[in-house]
């Protein structure tokens, strides 16, 4: 079981741990452009990283949407060795308990095409059309949290 933590702090060393999560997948496993991955609204984000047992595995963020009705998704990565043991799945659902535990009512992320699949099995539902974000396909999902209970 990974143990989250969360931080606003830009100076944390959680907040280290995220960008260095997310400068190995999406910088340099996917070619992201720093200036769009590193972008104004870190300081207004929740940054999430999930350790294994002390190591840094998975991460997200958190952006407030809708006067905290909507909380946004963004930057959900898992380090390439550790993948496929749960961990995104993990990520999200803490994601999701702490959403309720704000009385947030939905999340909405834009998922890359082949993670699709992945969010379809949380229950997120696509919504709109394919675009492109950082030359990456992409759709949005929404899944709302009203008809969930702690």
């Amino acid at each position: 079981m990974l143990e989250f933590k969360m931080t606003q702090d830009l100076t944390s060393s959680i907040y280290a741990d995220a960008l260095m999560i997310r400068r190995r997948v999406f910088i340099d496993g996917q070619g992201v452009p720093e200036s769009l991955e590193v972008d104004d609204m870190e300081a207004q984000a929740r940054h999430i990283v999930g350790y294994q047992e002390g190591e840094p595995v998975v991460v997200a963020r958190l952006i407030d949407k809708e006067l905290g009705k909507t909380y946004k998704v963004q930057r959900v990565a898992v380090l390439a060795d550790w993948r496929q043991h749960g961990f995104g799945k993990q990520l999200m659902l803490y994601i999701e308990d702490f959403a309720l535990e704000q009385d947030v009512r939905s999340l909405v992320l834009n998922a890359q095409n082949p993670a699709i699949g992945f969010y379809e099995s949380l229950d997120y539902e696509m919504i709109g059309d394919v675009f492109l974000e950082a030359g990456i396909p992409h759709h949005t999902m929404r899944k709302t949290l009203s008809d969930y209970t702690l």
